[in-house]
């Protein structure tokens, strides 16, 4: 998907909600353990139920590969059922030398078809240009993460008093571009958003930590907005998980519609 049709996404549906598919067998209702692929079954009811509201889905890729092969062909059929209209992000995180990346980005965006993959910056130009040699697919660069223990690296400052995750920012601006090139901030640091939008006005992030984790919807907005909105939300549990009884569907809907109609509000405000 082009940045041109993400945005017209945004435009249409009012939203830039993405719905994380991170399918624990242990949380979906217990009627559907009786099929034959129950990972499945709850993907497609969720994005039967939330698609008319999002704009992107995020599998979580642990989540399926913990299964074996059976969790890989659950995957492969979710992100074929997925409407090719809805972006879709391979979270798996990966990051390695140049002929391993090669061979991880064969998997996600030939035999997957993903539109996007999350990668992880550490090893370095290398590990992460390969994927861009695949035409209109997408790095999302792990840039300023919500969870505790970013504290441990990503705020660390080198000799010029320059923060970990700023450096990544401002190296990886010469391997991407806006087209192709999107990064991971985390809901739960605000006001460091904007520090991320000063280094990448241009760029789209992908925003966890809304939700569940406690980040405001409305701080994401105010910190990281540019001009062609930049921004893709994401919550998982509040809305897979809104339910797990035999109205979890209904429940899902509801939940997306209600984030939906909160950014549908932002947009406006924005006269976008």
């Amino acid at each position: 998907m082009t940045r041109a049709e993400l945005i017209e996404q945004i435009k249409i549906k009012r939203s830039f909600l993405c719905v994380g598919l991170d399918t624990d067998l242990k949380k979906v209702p217990s009627f559907l353990l009786e099929t034959e692929d129950p990972i499945f079954e709850f993907n497609k009811a969720i994005i039967d139920a939330t698609k008319d509201y999002c704009v992107a889905y995020k599998p979580n890729i642990a989540f399926y590969e913990c299964h074996g092969p059976k969790g890989w062909d659950s995957l492969k059929k979710t992100l074929d059922y997925i409407p090719k209209n809805i972006f879709t992000i391979a979270d798996a995180k990966r990051g390695d030398i140049g002929n391993t990346s090669r061979y991880y980005a064969d998997t996600f965006f030939n035999y997957l078809d993903a539109d996007s993959v999350t990668i992880s910056p550490y090893m370095g130009e290398d590990s992460i240009t390969p994927f861009f040699e695949h035409e209109n697919k997408w790095v999302i660069l792990l840039a300023l993460t919500s969870n505790k223990g970013a504290l441990d690296f990503q705020f660390m400052t080198d000799v010029h008093s320059e923060e970990l995750y700023k450096k990544v920012l401002r190296k990886s601006q010469e391997w991407g571009t806006d087209e192709n090139l999107m990064y991971v901030v985390g809901a739960t640091r605000a006001e460091a958003i904007g520090e991320v939008r000063k280094m990448a006005p241009k760029n789209f992030f992908l925003v966890p930590g809304v939700g569940a984790q406690g980040g405001s919807l409305e701080d994401v907005a105010n910190y990281g907005w540019n001009k062609d909105c930049g921004l893709l939300v994401n919550s998982s549990r509040g809305i897979i998980y809104a339910s797990n009884g035999i109205d979890f569907t209904e429940k899902a809907g509801f939940a997306a519609k209600k984030i939906q109609s909160k950014m549908a509000n932002i947009l406006d405000s924005k006269k976008f």
